[in-house]
């Protein structure tokens, strides 16, 4: 369904000439910013139906009869059509992945870069409607990496350029996400400071270290750039690994018919449950077929169970729902000690109890690739913890214990500056776009 405009250009109570969007084009979410002759506007409500209409689930749903939802209203119809169609999240992650060209869904092939080129024309139409104008010029944010790999990076960077060649924009910039968040910091500085820039999102944490002060930017000001493929969805998989799997078949064991050795539930199977964006695999027929064998030889009746669960899991596409709940406990163990992981649906019933100790453990190996980066990042500007004057954090994953602890632990909490988590990227892009 097309949202209907909420207001008209003429609400923003001045003559504008709208010439560029700002676009911060998320693994979770998504914004956009219009930018005027006279500069950044408020960002455009592309979502109705969401609690913070500005903030666009960047999430599609392609139903039975091929008709593509978007956002909160992809995730309303996915839940009220018994999640039978294909809901795909997250497909921002798979840009330097040069194994994943293609998909079907519901019996059509779509390449990587038309998913996201189909989102992105989503956003430019949903703003060109609600504001009266036809913007072909944007600003994208960009990670600071995509991948730690260059080539797989300047992979990412031309399939999003593809894709917004393809959505209807004709001049196209990228701009470091990192760099974004200091053009909307250097507002709120009293004097120049060496700060750190630090966007922990869903799928990449990237960092920039930079000079602020109120003068334009220049070059040199940007000491040094860095970052890791490696953030909020990366803390779920890894709770999901840990907490989850096993109410699946993770520890399943079984024996082949007439064999000498009992066998385990290949790892390499089960990793694909931990990724929304690949428990489809599962879904292959050659799985399929192992995963019922599997059931048919497992040892005892709750391990047969646990298999049960699996093909409920699969056939019901809850992925998404469970992946919704770890997502939940993580937030809550931001204002207790405690957690719980729990999900219900017939068949399934998961109740699993997480301390902030335990989540600590659990996400070791994630948050050592997310905070190598971050000493990587420092010794490349020959900068130390001591010299940052101020750390200025963007992103939902900057408000997960293991992250802010951390980064408390190196900087000290009073050097801890939050912007707002959803829009400050975009508003970012926006101010560069305008002083362009």
């Amino acid at each position: 369904m097309r949202p209907v405009a909420i207001r008209s250009l003429l609400s923003y109570g001045r003559n504008v000439s709208i010439h560029t969007y700002a676009i911060d084009f998320g693994t979770s979410n998504s914004l956009l910013v219009p930018v005027s002759d006279q500069g950044p506007l408020p960002p455009v409500p592309l979502d109705p139906f969401a609690e913070r209409p500005e903030v666009f689930r960047s999430i599609l749903y392609f139903d039975q009869s091929r008709q593509i939802h978007y956002g909160t209203a992809a995730i309303q119809r996915y839940s009220q059509e018994s999640m039978n169609g294909r809901l795909i999240r997250s497909f921002k992650r798979f840009l330097p992945t040069k194994s994943f060209e293609s998909t079907v869904i519901v019996g059509r092939t779509w390449k990587l870069e038309d998913l996201v080129a189909t989102f992105l024309r989503e956003m430019r139409e949903r703003a060109d409607a609600h504001l009266g104008v036809k913007v072909t010029r944007v600003v994208f944010g960009r990670p600071a990496l995509y991948a730690e790999e260059p080539e797989n990076d300047q992979l990412a960077e031309s399939r999003m350029r593809r894709a917004a060649e393809a959505a209807g924009f004709e001049t196209i910039e990228f701009l470091p996400e990192p760099i974004a968040a200091a053009y909307r910091y250097r507002k709120e500085i009293v004097k120049p400071e060496t700060v750190l820039v630090a966007d922990f999102g869903g799928g990449t944490s990237d960092y920039t270290l930079i000079r602020i002060s109120k003068q334009d930017f220049k070059r040199e000001d940007v000491l040094s750039v860095g970052g890791a493929p490696v953030a909020g969805d990366a803390l779920d998989g890894a709770i999901m690994r840990r907490k989850v799997v096993k109410h699946f078949g993770g520890d399943v064991q079984y024996q082949v018919p007439f064999g000498d050795n009992v066998l385990k539930m290949p790892s390499s199977l089960m990793s694909y449950l931990c990724s929304t964006a690949h428990i489809q695999l599962l879904n292959s027929r050659e799985n399929r077929d192992f995963l019922s064998r599997v059931k048919s030889w497992s040892l005892g009746r709750e391990d047969e169970e646990r298999m049960e669960q699996l093909e409920t899991l699969l056939d019901q596409q809850l992925g998404f729902a469970v992946f919704e709940s770890i997502e939940r406990a993580k937030r809550g163990l931001s204002e207790a000690d405690q957690s719980k992981i729990h999900y219900e649906y017939p068949g399934i019933s998961i109740d699993e109890p997480m301390t902030r100790s335990e989540f600590k453990t659990i996400a070791a190996n994630e948050t050592d690739r997310i905070f190598g980066a971050l000493d990587d990042t420092l010794a490349k500007a020959g900068i130390t913890a001591d010299q940052v004057s101020r750390v200025c954090l963007t992103g939902g994953t900057a408000k997960a214990t293991v992250v802010r602890a951390e980064l408390e632990r190196r900087f000290g909490k009073d050097k801890l500056e939050e912007f707002r988590h959803f829009t400050s990227i975009a508003e970012g892009l926006a101010e560069y776009a305008a002083e362009k």
